[in-house]
C-alpha cells in the first residue's frame, strides 16, 4: 500500500489511538477490495447509527472510549427513535434506549446530528467531484448521480472508520473509468408527463434498473421534461432498494451525462429495455398489492426524507383535511427547523399530519395501526415495508395518497 507520511504517522498513533485503529480498518478494507492507495475524503455519511444489536453500540463506544473525533464533516443517517418527538416511539423501551444511546455516541465523536437519509438536502451538501465516504443506499446513488461527487457503497462500521481517519480506498466509483454507463434504458412516450406523474415514472425506472441491471451503470434516456431533483431522488432510492445500484446517468439531467456519448464514454453499449407507459404501469402495479377501494389505516410519506420543495407541493393538499387516517411524513432536522421557523409545521399539525424526524416509519415502531393497508408515494417505502412491518402497501402519486387519506380507502386518479 502506497501511504503518505501523514497516513504513516496516523497509523503509528501520532494522531491518537482512535485514528490509528480506524485507519488500520480502512487499510484492511482497501486490501480486500484491491485498492493500492488511499484518498482524502471531503465528507462522510454514517449509516451505523440505526441500532441493529449490541455489536452496533460496542463498535462506536470503543472509539468514544479512545477519545476519537471524526476528521472530516460527517453527517448521520436515521436512527431508531425520533429524539425531538420521543413520544412517537411505541416499540420495546430497551431497544429505544439502546438506539438513543447509539445516536448520542456518534455525536460524541464529532458527527453532525443530522439523522437523515437525505444528507444532500442539508447545509453540508457535497460538491461535484468531491471524494466521499458515504453510506445509506439512496444517499450514495444521489451523490454519485445527481451531484457528481464520488463514493462507493460503504456500509456500517467502515463508514465510521473512514470518517475517523479521513480516508477512503481508491477503487470503484472513486475512479473516472468506472463511472461510465454500460447499458441504456429508454423511457418512451413520457416526455410531456405532468409533474405529479414524473415521480411515478422515475420510481418505475429505478425499480427496473435495480432489478435488471445489477451493478452495471445505466444511462436513462427519455425521462419527462418535468423531472425534478426530488424525482431523481426517488429514482435512485428505488434503484438502490431493488438492486445493488450505486450510480445512474439521466441523460440531459445529471452532470456526467449531458448527452449519451458522454455518459457511455463514447462506447457502443446495449439497450437493456424500452419502457413505455404500459411497461411503467405494470412495474408500478407490482409495487403495491392493494386495489382501488381497499381500506387504509395510514399514509406514509418521506422515504427518503421529504424535502422543503416536497412540503411545498403538499401544502395546497392540506385543504383536503380532515383526513380519515393518520398521515405520517418523515423528514430531516434541517427541514424541520425551517418548517417550524416559517409556520409550516403549525399548518401541518393543524391538518392532523404527524411529522417524524430523525428516523423513518419503515424502520421503527411509530405507525399505530396495521389492520389495513398503508399508502405511500415512495418506491423505497413500498419495497421494504411489507418485509419490515408485515403490512400491505398501496402505491400512488402524492395527490393519490392525500385523496386516499381523506377517503380512508385507496383512491387513484
Amino acid at each position: 500500500m502506497d501511504l503518505t507520511q501523514t497516513e504513516r504517522d496516523m497509523l503509528a498513533g501520532q494522531h491518537g489511538p482512535a485514528a490509528a485503529d480506524a485507519l488500520g480498518l480502512v487499510l484492511r478494507f482497501a486490501e480486500a477490495v484491491g485498492g493500492d492507495r488511499l484518498l482524502p475524503c471531503a465528507s462522510a455519511h454514517v449509516d451505523g447509527c440505526l441500532y441493529h444489536g449490541q455489536a452496533s453500540l460496542d463498535f462506536v463506544e470503543r472509539f468514544v472510549a479512545l477519545g476519537g473525533r471524526v476528521r472530516v464533516p460527517t453527517t448521520l443517517n436515521v436512527g431508531s427513535v425520533d429524539l425531538i418527538h420521543p413520544g412517537l416511539f411505541i416499540g420495546d423501551p430497551a431497544l429505544g434506549a439502546a438506539g438513543k444511546r447509539l445516536m448520542e455516541a456518534h455525536v460524541e465523536l464529532g458527527c453532525t446530528p443530522s439523522f437523515t437519509c437525505a444528507p444532500y438536502q442539508t447545509l453540508l451538501r457535497p460538491k461535484f467531484g468531491d471524494q466521499l465516504a458515504w453510506a445509506e443506499s439512496n444517499a450514495i446513488v444521489f451523490a454519485n448521480s445527481v451531484i457528481g461527487a464520488r463514493t462507493n457503497r460503504y456500509g456500517d462500521f467502515i463508514d465510521l472508520a473512514c470518517a475517523l481517519s479521513g480516508r477512503v480506498p481508491d477503487y470503484g466509483l472513486h475512479r473516472t473509468e468506472n463511472r461510465r454507463a454500460g447499458v441504456i434504458v429508454e423511457i418512451s412516450g413520457c416526455g410531456h408527463a405532468a409533474p405529479d406523474q414524473a415521480g411515478g415514472i422515475a420510481v418505475a425506472a429505478g425499480l427496473f434498473i435495480g432489478r435488471e441491471c445489477g451493478d452495471t451503470i445505466a444511462a436513462i434516456t427519455g425521462l419527462p421534461a418535468s423531472t425534478s431533483e426530488d424525482d431523481l431522488k426517488a429514482l435512485g432510492a428505488a434503484a438502490a432498494s431493488s438492486g445493488s445500484v450505486a450510480m445512474f446517468h439521466a441523460v440531459g439531467l445529471t452532470p456526467e451525462a449531458p448527452d449519451l456519448a458522454t455518459a457511455t464514454g463514447g462506447r457502443q453499449v446495449p439497450v437493456a429495455a424500452t419502457l413505455g407507459p404500459e411497461e411503467i404501469a405494470a412495474i408500478l402495479d407490482r409495487l403495491g398489492t392493494m386495489p382501488n377501494g381497499a381500506p387504509l389505516t395510514a399514509v406514509a410519506l418521506g422515504t427518503p426524507h421529504f424535502s422543503l420543495s416536497e412540503f411545498d407541493r403538499l401544502r395546497p393538499m392540506l385543504d383536503l383535511a380532515p383526513f380519515a387516517v393518520p398521515v405520517y411524513i418523515n423528514t430531516g432536522r434541517h427541514e424541520w427547523e425551517r418548517l417550524v421557523a416559517d409556520g409550516r409545521a403549525a399548518e401541518l399539525e393543524a391538518a392532523g399530519v404527524t411529522v417524524v424526524v430523525d428516523t423513518c416509519t419503515y424502520v421503527t415502531s411509530i405507525i399505530r395501526d396495521f389492520s389495513g393497508a398503508v399508502m405511500t408515494n415512495s418506491g423505497k417505502w413500498a419495497y421494504y415495508a411489507p418485509g419490515n412491518l408485515g403490512v400491505d402497501v398501496a402505491f400512488g402519486t402524492l395527490a393519490d395518497t392525500m385523496l386516499s387519506a381523506r377517503a380512508g380507502r385507496v383512491v387513484r386518479a
